[in-house]
């Protein structure tokens, strides 16, 4: 699984300054144009250790290394045809949303043909980043699989039809002792349906309390993705992710109101009887809007096919109107600073219906974070 913006276990030393580069120490000179390895990774590839990685660029954004045909190109022409500029398509308009902004393209001029998705770092604003990634959906293969890769992950996680989501990757903020507890792959692998509550509830606990406000967020921030996907037959994805981020120091704000929020947390986490008449007004006007596409994308030997081009131009003046945007939010106080984001599409594929396997994992997943809510 190719996580696309922060996670693994990777741990590298505090970054020094050297000739204007910001390189970990010991390693000058290893990296290209003063990028250094993402030091929150908590799954997929890792730079320095598989063939492709992901790098954390001067300017806070993360680089994508581009995967090999035909898994980096559908990934690339996905983005950019989700964040194409002179398109008004309000399915994709409204996936944005739950995606994390795309800035192009970006390659060294030392290794010009080696490109990477310039991706935003949706971990950079939080202080003691809690972050865990988590595979959606009943299939982690595509279509298009050899019946040897078929096997080959359901050897992986035989429960995956069943639960509908995997746990690949944890890093949680411990208060006490002021450090990181990290779970990877294994960990998750070895959650079955008797301990996946307790498994994911690991990753809301920081050694004192169950951060019970950031589950609330995050039940409402999936609520939302699923919206989408109950309002869209367009695409399907398999091996895709959810990226989950919330702030590991708690303010004495947060804590007075966890058990207040956390009331209305399991009536919102049943799976659709929750959804009150506006969002049902919402779910049909999103319906339609999905249905008028503005794109015919069709797919050719894995590779999305549009008049659509890798979106490199514009990703500079993009990035300066998001900080700008992003400095003007810093000073309104929320009640939990919580993000959830979707990742990874080097496996999504054109479709009529609606995906199914992805649904029922989201659905699932927020019936887990609903009884841990509960209790």
């Amino acid at each position: 699984m190719d996580s696309s913006v922060a996670l693994g276990r990777l741990e590298i030393a505090r970054p020094v300054m050297t000739r204007g580069s910001c390189l970990p120490e010991g390693a000058q000179g290893a990296h290209l144009n003063g990028c250094v390895p993402l030091s929150h990774q908590v799954a997929g590839h890792k730079y320095g250790v598989d063939k492709v990685g992901i790098l954390q660029h001067p300017d806070g954004t993360v680089l994508k290394q581009l995967q090999p045909p035909p898994r980096g190109p559908r990934e690339m022409q996905f983005y950019s045809m989700v964040y194409a500029e002179d398109h008004c398509d309000p399915c994709l308009v409204d996936l944005q949303a739950h995606l994390p902004k795309y800035y192009g393209t970006w390659s060294s001029p030392d290794t010009p043909t080696d490109l990477y998705l310039k991706l935003e770092d949706v971990t950079r604003r939080f202080q003691k980043p809690c972050i865990m990634d988590v595979k959606i959906g009943q299939k982690s293969y595509d279509p298009f699989a050899s019946q040897e890769k078929r096997e080959q992950q359901i050897r992986k996680y035989p429960l995956m039809e069943d639960i509908g989501f995997l746990v690949l990757g944890m890093r949680v903020y411990k208060v006490g002792s002021d450090s990181f507890d990290t779970y990877d792959q294994h960990y998750g692998r070895g959650l079955v349906k008797d301990t996946i509550k307790e498994g994911l509830s690991k990753f809301f606990y920081n050694g004192d309390i169950l951060r019970k406000d950031a589950i609330t967020a995050s039940v409402l921030k999936v609520q939302k993705i699923l919206q989408w996907f109950e309002g869209q037959s367009r695409f399907n994805f398999y091996a895709s992710s959810l990226l989950f981020v919330y702030e590991g120091v708690c303010a004495p704000s947060l804590v007075s109101h966890t058990l207040r929020e956390s009331q209305i947390a399991p009536a919102a986490c049943e799976q659709n009887n929750n959804i009150d008449q506006s969002l049902s007004t919402m779910y049909s006007l999103h319906k339609k809007g999905c249905a008028r596409s503005h794109y015919q994308a069709k797919q050719d030997n894995g590779v999305w096919s549009s008049s659509l081009q890798p979106n490199g131009n514009g990703g500079l003046s993009r990035l300066e109107e998001d900080r700008k945007e992003t400095k003007s939010e810093a000073g309104q106080e929320t009640v939990s600073d919580v993000e959830v984001k979707m990742i990874d599409f080097a496996h999504v594929f054109p479709s009529d219906v609606p995906d199914q396997g992805y649904i029922y994992g989201l659905k699932n997943l927020l019936k887990v974070l609903g009884q841990i809510l509960e209790e």
